[in-house]
């Protein structure tokens, strides 16, 4: 059952309470204003690119599956994307490039479909 709709107004909110952290003027945000931002952006990613054939991971906060393709039943799927909140905040946003996150390994990437460089940013400001 796919998840209910983002509301923009929300994800823009939550993104916005973590710039400060991601630009690095601020502390680490609570971890509820944390896990909002990156639920939202990761349901929005969901949104863009529906399917189950990618799984990203954002340990702790979340998972969602993503990208038209072949489907997983069970098990580990064949195509893993995992990293922190973070760099997926980072990336959500536009503030460092899908390439470079994988060279620097702050992202791994399993699975011929792992890449999301064509759907990142899902929110610019």
């Amino acid at each position: 059952m796919p998840s209910k709709p983002v509301d923009p107004h929300e994800l823009r909110a939550a993104v916005a309470a973590v710039l400060p952290w991601l630009e690095g003027t601020a502390d680490q945000p609570e971890r509820p204003v944390l896990a909002a931002a990156v639920r939202l952006s990761l349901r929005t990613l969901e949104q863009v690119a529906p399917g189950r054939s990618v799984e990203v991971r954002v340990p702790p906060f979340a998972a969602v599956q993503c990208v038209e393709g072949p489907r997983h039943t069970r098990g580990t799927p064949p195509n893993v994307i995992e990293t922190d909140p973070r760099t997926w905040l980072e990336l959500a946003v536009g503030r460092v490039d899908w390439a470079a996150a994988v060279a620097d390994a702050k992202v791994t990437a399993s699975g011929s479909r792992a890449d999301l460089s064509a759907l990142l940013p899902v929110l610019r400001f």
